[in-house]
């Protein structure tokens, strides 16, 4: 699915947020039957409804999506290479455990390709990304006055980020960047989880707003590393907090 296909509210439109991802690489709006059973598992682990750690059943899952464990296994592959789900051999598969150090890695990656996309898209005027970016930053002032729309609110700042390198006209920078968004995912949720946070971010997505209109890169991409760090501390914080307390239930 190219950018151009995509509807104006493109960054809310896809129906899972996992199968958003996966259309990132497909040139026609399909998935396959494990890359279908990939999006409905990756949107339960995403939404915690499949904890880190949790053990994924390879019977269970073929009985409930009535297929053999071939398509399964191969969803569990596509999981794998999203960094949502580990195969451990001879145990079978687990959710991706969050760590901090993991967390680190990823954010010093995504900061340097990130920047290269806004620089990219920053010098140029495109008014389709001024479109999309208008949109998606109305959005997200809407949903940062809500208590209750931490996720949605962290899904369509990564839907946002997918839009913005798709239109870098780097293919190769667009598939790093995004082969790194489901991951990044998990630790945004954690670094949008109060509303303090998610109404900051509006914010500087506001900033970043005004930034393009006036064609400031610098600026730009000043703001985007801000917003990477500053959602890298909370999330830092949050799983902490998370280790913190359950180590404290244990003794």
């Amino acid at each position: 699915m190219h950018v151009k296909d995509l509807p104006d509210d493109a960054y809310r439109a896809a129906e899972s947020t996992v199968a958003f991802r996966l259309f990132a690489d497909q040139d026609t709006p399909t998935l396959t039957v494990p890359e279908q059973i990939a999006a409905k598992l990756g949107d339960r682990i995403l939404s915690g409804l499949m904890p880190a750690g949790s053990r994924i059943g390879e019977v269970e899952l073929s009985e409930e999506f009535k297929v053999s464990r071939g398509p399964v296994r191969d969803a569990l592959r596509i999981l794998e290479r999203e960094g949502l789900v580990t195969l451990l051999p001879r145990r079978g598969a687990i959710v991706t455990e969050l760590s901090v150090s993991e967390l680190d890695e990823l954010m010093e990656i995504r900061a340097g390709l990130f920047e290269v996309v806004i620089r990219k898209i920053g010098s140029t005027s495109s008014e389709e990304w001024l479109k999309i970016l208008a949109s998606g930053t109305e959005r997200l002032e809407l949903l940062a006055a809500d208590p209750q729309s931490g996720d949605e609110y962290a899904e369509t700042t990564y839907r946002l980020i997918i839009l913005c390198a798709r239109l870098a006209g780097n293919q190769k920078l667009h598939r790093l960047l995004t082969g790194l968004s489901l991951q990044t995912l998990r630790y945004s949720k954690l670094g949008l989880a109060t509303i303090e946070r998610r109404q900051r971010s509006a914010s500087l997505w506001r900033m970043a707003l005004d930034a393009q209109r006036k064609g400031d890169v610098e600026s730009l991409v000043s703001l985007a590393r801000t917003r990477i760090y500053e959602s890298s501390q909370e999330s830092t914080r949050q799983m902490m907090a998370l280790a913190n307390k359950k180590s404290g239930n244990l003794k």
